[in-house]
């Protein structure tokens, strides 16, 4: 099967076609850098990590574009909240955003332009629109006509008509239409501020981000991508203003994560619910978000609790069990349990990239690798060899990589984790030998309970996660 995208355009999935062979040219919207990052922000950024890393797996050579709004009227007042230039408070966060990525092992994007390196291409994409008719002048502020675009509001459903029924008040009467949107903002006191043919000012946040695309992947592209609040009005607004110019379709492919949400409700720095990046770091190994965000379908809702946080924990745990040596002094396993454990392996390779191949199926796709972890650890409890278990596991370890998961077990909690286990293990068989099967029998159920299997045997026993 060859890799089929849902497309927020169309509506559907289609397979999966390059403007150039071989080759993918992605954008994806990266945060306004006025703040401490939260895990919503590291949803996003997880899941186009992932399928940058997908798409590198199939071949492709990806040229990916991540950029920072460095200027926004959200910048500009917690600046001056806090008393501190604009420019210093975004570099702040530009930086701490970069550890935030290297931390949850996200590749670093290709290029990561900023707003106010594009101020000479904002203007003169500005002027173009002028000159086309497609955009217009209002006391130093320079509006996009969205009558202009025939198929405004393509990206998002909506039809202009009905937009304009809704628009009650007239927000800007300097407005031809209440939903024409801003492609320079006329100077205020206090802000930053850039000469223009219309004045001083500075660019809306539209523009900024048609402007980094133009320059750094061309007049077209293969994926624009970012959270699905960004549809409306964001890129919608893009696709208006960027096609206005060039005449040819922005993108082929829009794809949108969904929006994290804790106790039901979208986490955001306005409502006050967010939990920053590094908060969660102190607390939790970076695996665990990561494996919070393949275990959904990248564009649904994603729900984050203590629960969720819990249980992807566990389910670490699992995985990193696959990794564990052979018992000591092992014999070998039997050739019905190597052969068992072969058309697993590649059971789980066939199914990973059928997973991953529909729309980037990763809940899928780990749900192949617990099936060869189970089967790792099954031909472990038979005492296969650390040679036999080798090829399952060399093969883990590469799909695990694919998902971008480090599985550094001795620096994550899996390390004490198993070390109880074991002692546990160990306890209930002195148990048994003492006879004191009862006690020894709640140390297995409760074990099960925690997903936990002991595999008794004449060597000794052993424990897998189920």
């Amino acid at each position: 099967m060859s890799l089929r995208v849902y497309n927020t355009l169309t509506r559907d999935k289609t397979e999966f076609e390059t403007l150039e062979p071989g080759k993918v040219r992605m954008y994806v919207c990266g945060p306004t850098v006025y703040d401490s990052a939260h895990v919503g922000h590291a949803m996003s950024a997880l899941v186009f990590d992932i399928v940058r890393r997908y798409l590198t797996y199939k071949g492709y050579e990806v040229h990916h574009v991540m950029n920072f709004t460095d200027v926004d009227d959200k910048i500009i007042a917690r600046a001056n909240q806090l008393g501190v230039d604009p420019a210093e408070l975004a570099e702040k966060y530009i930086g701490e955003f970069r550890k935030n990525l290297a931390d949850l092992n996200i590749l670093p994007a290709t290029e990561n332009p900023r707003a106010t390196n594009e101020i000479d291409r904002i203007i003169e994409m500005v002027n173009r629109l002028l000159e086309s008719d497609a955009a217009y002048v209002a006391d130093g502020d320079v509006y996009f006509r969205v009558e202009k675009d025939p198929d405004y509001g393509k990206l998002s459903g909506r039809k202009l008509a009905e937009m304009n029924a809704g628009a009650r008040i007239r927000v800007d009467d300097r407005k031809e239409n209440p939903m024409d949107f801003a492609i320079w903002k006329s100077a205020k006191p206090g802000e930053p501020a850039w000469d223009s043919p219309w004045g001083k000012g500075r660019p809306g946040w539209h523009i900024e981000c048609s402007a980094m695309n133009l320059h750094h992947l061309g007049p077209q592209i293969d994926i624009h991508g970012g959270g699905n609040d960004l549809i409306f009005p964001h890129h919608e607004n893009e696709i208006a203003q960027t096609e206005a110019l060039t005449g040819k379709p922005f993108a082929r492919y829009w794809m949108h994560n969904g929006m994290l949400q804790l106790k039901g409700v979208a986490m955001s720095k306005s409502l006050g619910n967010m939990v920053t990046i590094n908060d969660f770091l102190k607390e939790h190994p970076a695996d665990v978000m990561r494996l919070i965000v393949l275990s959904s379908n990248y564009r649904s809702p994603l729900t984050f609790n203590d629960e969720v946080i819990e249980a992807n924990e566990r389910a670490l745990d699992r995985l990193l069990s696959a990794l564990k040596p052979a018992l000591p002094n092992a014999s070998g396993a039997s050739e019905e349990v190597l052969e068992n454990l072969d058309e697993q392996l590649e059971a789980t390779q066939k199914g990973f990239i059928d997973s991953m191949d529909d729309d980037f199926n990763s809940a899928g796709a780990l749900g192949n690798l617990f099936d060869l972890v189970r089967a790792i650890n099954q031909a472990r409890a038979e005492n296969a060899t650390d040679e036999q278990l080798a090829p399952a596991q060399d093969v883990f370890k590469e799909l695990t990589g694919v998902l971008g998961l480090q599985m550094k077990s001795s620096e994550t909690a899996a390390s004490s984790a198993d070390a109880f286990i074991d002692l546990l293990v160990s306890l209930r068989q002195d148990l048994r030998e003492s006879k004191n099967y009862a006690l020894a029998d709640k140390v297995r159920q409760e074990l099960a309970g925690l997903g936990v299997v002991i595999e008794d045997t004449a060597q000794g026993s052993s424990w897998r996660w189920e």
